[in-house]
């Protein structure tokens, strides 16, 4: 008898699980296609990038730079001091001590003078030519698959439909904000307010933008175009610019995966994966984090 009660139990726990709401067809293949180009160049564009910094680790505000100028608001180097070499990071005139991270970095006893570290660029030793190299080819390659995305987009209203915001959105949003701090996610199948805000910035400011700096600090283009180099305020300025993006993408990043997290790992990377994602039950009666797989 016992065995039959237990057995009832169980099937009753069974019946007592929440069902799982259906399956949609979210993402399309040029949207998974170009999603993980760009997160394989942003990857060696990011590390190439800080290789390049390197050569240069200093920022400035202008048209030139030098030491006639006072226009730098970032400067990462190392100095002698009383307890031995120190690296530091100054940011618009204070200065930070960062050492075994910023300017002054390896392993112990074997310390070198860097303003990013080994394990934070390509390559891990010092290599300028070999850095520009890889950086320019992942530049065009993100600057293509961008182009095709767009393209894509508009051809088979991705964009339209998707992520251009609506009036609803914009009156939406204030509930959207509340929701995400309380981690309270809502699988619908389509991109709420924060997402069509953050994949917009990201996809039609960030990204052009990194790229129109780019090509802003290239002398060649120059030749050609010198009319971009002088909307960004001078290289240096562009090369400032390239710098924030950078910074901005990286932050982009993290809060984008620390929501895929919170939201249901499984269901998203099944999404970006295979385009098909897990939605709500329709009666909606239990939380997302249940909910998600």
């Amino acid at each position: 008898m016992d065995a039959i009660a237990n057995i009832d139990k169980g099937a009753e726990a069974l019946t007592d699980r929440p069902p799982k709401g259906p399956l949609v067809y979210r993402q399309n293949r040029w949207t998974r296609l170009t999603h993980w180009v760009w997160a394989f160049a942003l990857f060696f564009l990011l590390l190439s990038g800080l290789q390049i910094f390197n050569a240069r680790p200093q920022l400035y505000i202008g048209k030139e730079s030098g030491f006639g100028y006072n226009n730098t608001i970032l400067r990462i180097g190392a100095e002698n001091t009383n307890a031995g070499p120190r690296g530091f990071t100054e940011v618009f005139g204070y200065r930070f001590d960062t050492t075994g991270v910023l300017g002054w970095s390896g392993p112990r006893g074997n310390e070198t003078a860097r303003a990013f570290p080994s394990w934070a660029t390509v390559p891990s030793y010092y290599d300028l030519g070999t850095a520009r190299v890889i950086h320019f080819f992942f530049a065009w390659t993100l600057s293509a698959t961008l182009l095709v995305w767009l393209l894509a987009g508009l051809f088979n209203g991705h964009i339209r439909r998707d992520l251009a915001p609506r009036p609803t959105d914009i009156r939406n949003l204030p509930r959207d904000i509340a929701d995400h701090v309380r981690l309270r996610f809502h699988h619908t199948g389509r991109y709420n307010t924060l997402q069509k805000l953050a994949y917009g910035g990201v996809l039609f400011v960030l990204l052009p933008l990194m790229i129109l700096t780019g090509l802003a600090m290239s002398p060649s283009m120059n030749a050609v175009l010198p009319l971009l180099n002088e909307v960004f305020g001078g290289r240096q300025t562009a090369r400032t610019i390239h710098f924030t993006v950078m910074v901005l993408l990286l932050l982009f990043f993290v809060v984008h995966m620390l929501m895929i997290l919170a939201a249901g790992p499984i269901n998203e990377l099944r999404s970006i994966i295979t385009g098909w994602y897990r939605t709500d039950p329709p009666n909606g009666g239990t939380s997302a984090t249940e909910r998600s797989e």
